[in-house]
């Protein structure tokens, strides 16, 4: 449907053209308990510019009944074709429309969602309409920079709830009227319908009252911990509105916990929709509680940054997600009461990491990306779009100053509420403030692609004192069919001193901070020191460069890692250990004695579960496949004597036992798992509950162990949805090929399985150790690809497109299986770039495993 995808140049003509007022939108959902369609009428009223213009409005529906333009009737099968209503001979000044249609629930987590529980058999409904969903159930013109007034009347069945953007009215006979939200974009305004569980409370502040709510499914309502979700958004509120300099700017806050969500959450202006797998079921690390927390900040900080002003056009989508990201994040550090004071630790070893690997990729772009249409931006909610970005922001600050900065962002605000703004409204409210000019800056940093690398060199004399210092800077090139050169970038880093003392924790003794810029910066307040057991560029994780050691820092690292009294340079040294081991600089065999010899002392729980799935990635992808069992093996022996020496009932013991979990092999350790399963053996402290259940037999079904009446049996003890997803994935990862069959089918040919689910079928059907059965499926997935991506929605598509590459058949044939298809299929440019960048791993891969096999 080439309508379907809005261009960049069809929106800005579209916003020349036309300025909207207000949408009506009335839906009749009292038929959802069923699902099929439901009726949707739209009134939109909007002004135009030129009369007797041309324009269209954007819809996904079934059938289209009218369509009144000014009162007079439209034929629709004149007018609606390829999701769009054209829209001729309009009027000077105001227009009056009304569509009514025929529009679809959907289960793949696109448009009005639609789900059944389990356990109650009643349907939950939910929207998510970011990036242009909201056209799946109202007539609207889909462009973040048309705002307007949005009033929703819902009829919904008896006894269920509706929730919106705006406060929550009294029903009259099933029927919800809500008022008119305040101006804002289409894609931000959110439908929750159904039976749901509700919990409410109050934030209040100097005068300030802001209703909140939190709701979830009833049969996840005895798991919801709702004074701790108080307790982060209150924090969340005090903190922004102290730093943005104003007040929360809608009406009422409400978290809704929903389920078979495409992402984390989303940011439904006053109606924030989260996936409800963050009420957790089952024990879990303070890890998860922390993403949770940074989830639920990052969403409110949204209120602000991104809906009440809101980027112009997607290639600002990076000002949304950056900030939000680097706000919550900053917010968790800093915030009075935080229990994550640690939280630039975590960002540093998961969220920048993630930066890295994305800016590897043959598809890195500029953190300001050009988005020519709206399947470039499906593909672009990336590792640049969210953490490179949420770097170069902590850099800025670093740059202009932290008061400084939030001094511009509270400019920014109060000259754009309820705007739409580019980059540099941003960047003229911060030099206005810091009195630095940021055009330089933001060439440098948001208009290029690419990632730098600091290198210290060092000198010393012959009593160990040090007679020059200085930084190179490295600006590698970009990887193959990458857009763009490299460039050296200007840097605010700091450099750490750490010296070993009394007790043998490495502490840092100094710390200098300045600017790099160009090759070579010199630090002559170095020069004339005794050299430090350890000196850390970038130390405080200030700027975003790939970071390596000398010579004699490496040594002291690889013996001393865990040493580190603070967590932070702990969690650099190992981001630094995986990038060079991801690099083919450092062979997954040292990285693996590294992480052996320091991940016992290290008491962040969220870096050891980093630490246990990229051993795991390391040993499946990028070893000597010839040493890959023996490798295995050490890791797998090391995580049942951590399971077994942890701390009873700890965070700790936990991540080891699904570590252990994960590749457990030999006879005797499967017998653990089924043995822990069934209760013949405990482990004292471990509570084998329902989510540690699910890992166990997981693997055991991997390995061949359990069958479908061992699967079918933990089922029937949790007949949830979660143990719907838990028992398809085990179903899918069995070692047959009956059972490979069967999942591929369920996937590929058939397109009845719901997001979720098909999700889980993918997880279970790819295991790194079923590369034999595995393999005739490289061929089929080219096969079908491009069919499959035709023919289903793109969260379906690109589950199916990642998901089910070949990535684990690690060979020259696959990359050139791939460049054939390539070539071939002559591909549009998304579905190019998942693709590409799922080669780019193998390619990886074969390099790194080539280094491994040099140092064997």
């Amino acid at each position: 449907m080439p309508g379907t995808n809005l261009t960049r140049e069809e929106a800005r003509q579209r916003a020349k053209l036309l300025t909207v007022d207000s949408y009506e939108i009335d839906l009749d959902l009292s038929g959802a308990q069923e699902g099929g369609t439901y009726r949707s009428v739209t009134t939109v009223r909007f002004d135009v510019a030129t009369r007797g213009a041309t324009s269209f409005i954007d819809l996904v529906a079934p059938a289209v009944h009218e369509v009144t333009l000014n009162g007079d009737p439209l034929d629709p099968a004149e007018v609606f074709a390829d999701s769009r209503i054209a829209l001729r001979d309009l009027l000077d000044g105001r227009n009056i429309l009304r569509v009514v249609a025929d529009c679809a629930y959907t289960n793949t987590g696109e448009g009005l969602h639609r789900f059944v529980d389990p356990v109650d058999e009643q349907a939950y409904l939910y929207t998510q309409f970011e990036v242009p969903d909201a056209r799946r159930v109202f007539a609207s013109f889909e462009q973040p920079d048309l705002k307007a007034t949005f009033q929703f009347t819902v009829k919904a069945p008896e006894g269920w709830t509706v929730i919106s953007n705006s406060p929550t009215p009294e029903p009259e006979e099933n029927v919800w009227v809500f008022e008119p939200t305040p101006r804002i974009s289409s894609y931000i305004t959110a439908l929750i319908v159904g039976p749901y569980h509700s919990v409410h409370s109050v934030y209040e502040r100097d005068g300030q009252s802001v209703p909140l709510g939190i709701y979830c499914r009833p049969s996840l309502a005895e798991f919801l911990d709702s004074d701790a979700i108080f307790e982060v958004t209150r924090q969340g509120f005090d903190w922004f509105q102290e730093k943005f300099g104003l007040a929360y700017p809608f009406k009422k806050y409400d978290q809704l916990f929903v389920p078979e969500f495409n992402a984390g959450a989303m940011e439904n202006a006053g109606a924030v929709t989260i996936r409800d797998q963050y009420v957790f079921r089952s024990k879990v690390t303070d890890a998860a509680y922390e993403v949770r927390a940074e989830t639920i900040l990052h969403e409110l900080a949204h209120m602000w940054f991104g809906d009440l002003v809101t980027m112009e056009w997607w290639n600002d989508l990076w000002l949304n997600e950056s900030f939000a990201t680097f706000t919550s994040i900053a917010c968790q550090a800093a915030a009075p009461g935080s229990r994550w004071p640690h939280a630039w630790t975590t960002f540093a070893n998961s969220m920048k990491t993630w930066a890295y690997r994305q800016d590897q990729l043959p598809s890195t772009h500029p953190i300001m990306a050009d988005i020519r249409d709206l399947d470039d931006v499906l593909v672009n909610f990336d590792g640049i779009t969210y953490a490179k970005g949420a770097s170069v922001l902590k850099q800025l600050v670093a740059y202009v100053g932290e008061d400084e900065f939030f001094k511009g962002v509270q400019a920014y605000f109060k000259r754009h509420a309820y705007g739409n703004t580019r980059l540099s409204d941003l960047l003229g409210a911060l030099e206005e403030t810091s009195g630095r000019d940021l055009k330089t800056w933001s060439k440098q940093w948001l208009e290029t692609a690419g990632i730098n690398v600091l290198r210290p060199e060092v000198e010393t004399d012959a009593e160990g004192v040090i007679t020059s210092f200085a930084v190179r800077q490295e600006a590698p090139a970009l990887p193959a069919g990458a857009q763009g050169e490299p460039v050296l970038r200007p840097h605010r880093i700091a450099i750490g001193l750490y010296d070993l003392d009394g007790s043998g924790k490495l502490v840092r003794t100094d710390r200098i901070e300045l600017d790099v810029d160009g090759e070579l910066t010199a630090v002559p307040q170095l020069s004339g020191r005794r050299r430090p057991a350890v000196v850390l560029l970038n130390d405080d994780d200030l700027s975003y460069a790939k970071v390596r050691l000398d010579e004699e820092s490496l040594r002291t690292v690889t013996e001393h890692l865990g040493d580190f009294e603070a967590s932070l340079p702990r969690a650099l040294c190992w981001a630094s250990a995986w990038d060079m081991t991801r690099d083919a600089e450092l062979a997954t065999r040292d990285y693996l004695a590294l992480v052996l010899s320091g991940i016992g002392k290290e008491s962040d729980i969220g870096v050891v579960q980093s630490l246990q799935r990229q051993v795991k990635l390391a040993i499946d992808l990028y070893a000597d496949p010839a040493a890959r069992e023996a490798l295995l093996t050490r890791w797998t022996d090391a995580t049942l004597a951590h399971l077994r020496s942890a701390g009873p009932g700890s965070d700790h013991q936990l991540a080891w036992a699904r570590a252990f979990a994960a590749t457990a092999r030999t006879p005797e350790q499967l017998d653990l798992l089924d043995a822990l399963l069934d209760g013949s053996q405990t482990i004292e402290g471990l509570a084998v509950d329902t989510e540690l259940r699910w890992t166990f037999v997981e693997r055991l079904a991997a390995v061949g162990r359990f069958d479908e009446a061992e699967i079918a049996a933990e089922y029937e003890r949790d007949r949830t949805a979660a143990g719907e997803r838990h028992a398809a994935t085990a179903r899918a990862a069995r070692p047959t090929p009956e059972a490979k069959a069967e999942a591929w089918a369920s996937v590929v040919d058939s397109d009845k399985l719901p997001n979720a689910v098909q999700e889980a079928v993918i997880g279970g059907f790819v295991q790194t150790d079923q590369r034999e059965l595995l393999a005739p499926y490289a061929e089929r997935y080219f096969e079908v690809l491009k069919d499959v991506w035709d023919a289903r929605s793109h969260e379906m598509a690109q589950q199916i497109a990642v998901g089910l590459y070949p990535a684990v058949q690690i060979s020259e044939e696959t990359l050139a299986r791939t460049d054939g298809w390539l070539a071939s299929a002559e591909p549009g440019a998304a579905l190019r770039r998942l693709v590409s960048e799922s080669r780019s791993g193998v390619e990886r891969a074969l390099s790194a495993q080539a280094a491994d096999a040099a140092t064997a």
